[in-house]
């Protein structure tokens, strides 16, 4: 065990977890050890940024917390994996969402923090994400921002073709590391661009499930045993449904190892799908055929992120093709490609270069949120935030990674707005001076250097506040904003990030928001917002400022129009008074996931 020579304590507390879920087995290929920084806690598990509170609300009763610091807990690297354990539940939620939140705070640079504002001001707890392992009783999972919390559910599988579950028996969604990394991706959004739970669109409900579905099966390509065996049986084909038998059938399939079997790696929640009679994953990383109709027919959140999600997935296994061809046709000429499997030595090397293109893919998509507008999202502002993120950070594409992006979803018929061609300079946000604004801008005096007292980060938070809220009245045209209606600078933060080449980039991120009151043709009173993100340099240089204008018809006419597909949809929307939807609510998009 690695100390900190600074603390004489630990680096990391090693702690087990199911590396899919419980229906996986107990092979080799379904555990992983995560390295969870160290840091004291309390029974709960509870540390600084999250807390596990195992309150069963279906049934009015509290589980008793476990004490990862316990001498017996610590020595062991804590708890065997256990279907039937609660306390191993509160570990593997604890577990996979610190794992979750620190894969994000590498990518971004910067630390995760939440933005919740309820609670009582004296509570030491009131800025910590909550984890309720065993929410309630139902074939759900959830984040609430209201709550300040992850709900998880558990449920009796379906009686008939239950698959790989006992007819009946109960299925927990804590056990899950998809539907546990998909939860912390929604609430880590959440707290990176809190407008984005906004109901403006089509898109934007659809991309904050698809993105936590795209993070959730990157996260497959860090179990390293499941990788080498499925790039084995696959012939290093990552993209295939099925894997080939451990064996050649011989005049038919008398045992299992002559059956194929479904890839694990492109299967989302595959016990929670079973449990739920459909004999399959939830949901995959590979979709239909690529469609460019397929947008104009697709309106349920899920099914309309599957398409981005299939779209980001095509252009990751080409990417993966494009590294390895080299070496499986080295393999194919030196006979280390059988009939049936890869030589073992083969199938490490490709495994160590999905690892680490799966790695940028993800680090890719994590970044691109910096460089995202602060609201309306769309799945074309997406594609135009993953190539500028990428770009910033390597601007030579060696690996053809934004070519592969820009195939797959023009082949999707995503289409960014604002572009004159799918070409990577196009795409690319411009510049405020490359726009005709006069040249370049500047907001100098901002300042982020650590401070040690509280009053003191308070104080100069609210510094940067005014100046930054200073410069987007002052120049509110060039960032696409309204001259119009006030500016509030929502967030900003310092980026810390080390490229290729090892130099370290330092920039400044910050969202500049504005507020519209809209009245209905009811009398209703709603509020839509507007905005742009601002990227500068660290000597403030303005970079980009990615904008939605808060006074613009075209929003304002699209955002009614998608209010008036909801009703359309909404059940028995003819006998009852229609309320707009401003919120999106992920307890009710998750019903039965």
């Amino acid at each position: 065990m690695r100390i900190n020579p600074d603390t004489g304590k630990p680096l990391y507390r090693p702690l087990r977890v199911f590396a899919f879920d419980p229906s996986r087995g107990v092979g080799a290929s379904n555990f992983v050890t995560i390295d969870v920084p160290y840091e004291e806690q309390k029974p709960g598990p509870c540390g600084q940024h999250i807390m596990v509170i195992d309150y069963d609300g279906s049934n009015d009763r509290y589980y008793a917390p476990l004490d990862l610091d316990d001498p017996v807990v610590m020595v062991s690297n804590g708890l065997d994996p256990s279907e039937s354990d609660p306390h191993f539940h509160q570990q593997m939620v604890y577990a996979v969402v610190s794992e979750a939140i620190r894969r994000f705070e590498f990518a971004l640079g910067r630390p995760v923090k939440w933005r919740f504002r309820t609670g009582a001001r004296d509570d030491p707890n009131r800025r910590k994400l909550r984890i309720f392992p065993h929410g309630m009783q139902a074939a759900n999972a959830y984040y609430s921002r209201d709550l300040r919390a992850l709900v998880f559910g558990y449920f009796q599988a379906v009686e008939a073709d239950a698959g790989t579950n006992l007819p009946g028996q109960t299925v927990f969604t804590c056990l899950s590391h998809d539907i546990i990394v998909h939860e912390t991706t929604h609430a880590i959004l959440d707290s990176l661009r809190e407008h984005f739970m906004d109901l403006t669109g089509p898109d934007t409900q659809a991309f904050h499930e698809a993105f936590a579905d795209v993070i959730a099966l990157f996260q497959h390509f860090t179990f390293k045993d499941a990788l080498v065996d499925t790039i084995r049986r696959s012939g290093g084909l990552l993209h295939r449904r099925e894997l080939r038998p451990v064996v050649p059938p011989s005049g038919g399939t008398a045992i299992q190892a002559e059956r194929p079997a479904v890839n694990p790696l492109i299967g989302l929640a595959q016990q929670f799908g079973e449990a739920m009679g459909t004999r399959q994953a939830l949901r995959s990383a590979i979709g239909s055929e690529p469609d460019p109709k397929a947008l104009e027919k697709a309106t349920e959140p899920h099914t309309r992120g599957s398409i981005l999600v299939a779209a980001v997935f095509d252009a990751f296994f080409t990417a993966y093709l494009g590294r390895v061809q080299d070496l499986l046709a080295l393999g194919r000429s030196a006979g280390w490609v059988a009939e049936n499997q890869l030589h073992p030595d083969l199938a490490q090397r490709l495994a160590k270069e999905a690892a680490k293109t799966a790695a940028h893919f993800r680090n890719m998509c994590i970044r691109a949120m910096d460089y995202s507008p602060p609201l309306d999202m769309t799945f074309g502002d997406f594609l135009r935030a993953l190539i500028t993120a990428d770009y910033e950070l390597v601007p030579e594409d060696n690996h053809m990674y934004r070519a592969a992006l820009i195939d797959a979803f023009r082949a999707r018929g995503i289409v960014p707005e604002g572009v004159r061609s799918y070409s990577e300079q196009s795409l690319v946000w411009s510049r405020p001076d490359e726009e005709g604004n006069g040249g370049a801008l500047r907001c100098p005096g901002l300042n982020f250097e650590a401070r040690h007292s509280t009053a003191a980060r308070q104080q100069q938070a609210q510094r940067n506040g005014v100046l930054l809220s200073q410069f987007g009245k002052a120049h509110a045209e060039a960032l696409g904003l309204s001259p119009d209606r006030p500016v509030q600078a929502f967030s900003y933060h310092q980026l810390n990030r080390v490229g290729p080449d090892g130099q370290l980039k330092v920039q400044v991120v910050a969202e500049l928001i504005q507020h519209q009151p809209v009245r209905l043709d009811g009398g209703t009173e709603v509020t839509l917002h507007g905005g742009s993100t601002v990227m500068f340099d660290a000597d403030g240089l303005l970079r980009y400022a990615i904008h939605k204008d808060v006074s613009s018809p075209r929003r304002l006419e699209r955002w009614r129009q998608f209010q008036a597909e909801l009703q359309q949809r909404r059940s028995g929307a003819a006998y009852r008074e229609w309320t707009p939807q401003t919120q999106m609510r992920f307890d009710l998009v998750h019903r039965g996931y």
